[in-house]
């Protein structure tokens, strides 16, 4: 019901391209990816949030075949992220609908889960930067969220970095694989993107969550 909202609401006119950036080439999954996402999937680094494991072979098949079904029906989704420079997948970047969210439905995420053996090279950024780049321009969105779950300060740094704003504190209802979580919704509407925040100097970003927050303590000490 919540992806019916999604399709209709968001009214993708466009399905989404195979794309490159600077380093990386991003493309749509097929089923011969699973040997590779396997390896990189079992490294509990890579899915401390939400689960604090690595996942098995047969829960990596199954997110595969779920991107599949997804790209089919939606016409976007993530991509497999390929380090151009050595041939190899480090994981994935792309759009998606936050269904484990339904209080912000119809909605569309950003999002990324790569190998630690590239973090700290800003591939995180690069490829997300492109699928924003291809979600406001191609798909038309009006707004994009992403959703990391608190305490993932790397992921937070990466959404600041996108110049998405921080808006709230929500809560993640528990499924049959795991507890509720906390996470911070950071949003990033298609104007502030076209304006490209060119009125923040450089290294600042407007609407982080510690300003957003900020804000809220004092406009209560104003009414108090």
């Amino acid at each position: 019901m919540a992806e019916r909202g999604v399709e209709t609401h968001f009214q993708i006119s466009a399905r989404l391209d195979d794309v490159a950036t600077e380093r990386l080439d991003l493309r749509r999954f097929r089923e011969g990816d699973l040997d590779q996402l396997e390896g990189i999937f079992a490294k509990p680094e890579v899915w401390k949030f939400p689960y604090g494991r690595g996942l098995s072979r047969g829960e990596t098949e199954a997110f595969l075949s779920a991107q599949i079904a997804g790209w089919e029906t939606h016409k976007f989704g993530c991509w497999l992220a390929i380090e151009r420079k050595t041939r190899k997948a480090i994981g994935y970047i792309g759009l998606s609908i936050p269904t484990f969210l339904p209080e912000i439905l119809p909605a569309v995420e950003v999002g990324w889960r790569l190998d630690p053996d590239v973090w700290g090279r800003g591939y995180a950024t690069e490829g997300a930067k492109k699928a924003l780049e291809r979600g406001f321009e191609m798909l038309g969105l009006r707004e994009i969220c992403s959703v990391p779950q608190s305490g993932n300060a790397a992921s937070e740094r990466v959404c600041r970095r996108l110049g998405m704003r921080w808006r709230r504190t929500v809560r993640i209802p528990p499924n049959d694989r795991r507890g509720p979580l906390q996470a911070e919704l950071y949003t990033l509407t298609m104007a502030e993107w076209a304006e490209g925040r060119l009125d923040s100097p450089p290294g600042r970003l407007r609407g982080t969550r510690h300003e957003m927050e900020g804000s809220s303590r004092r406009q209560h000490r104003k009414h108090e």
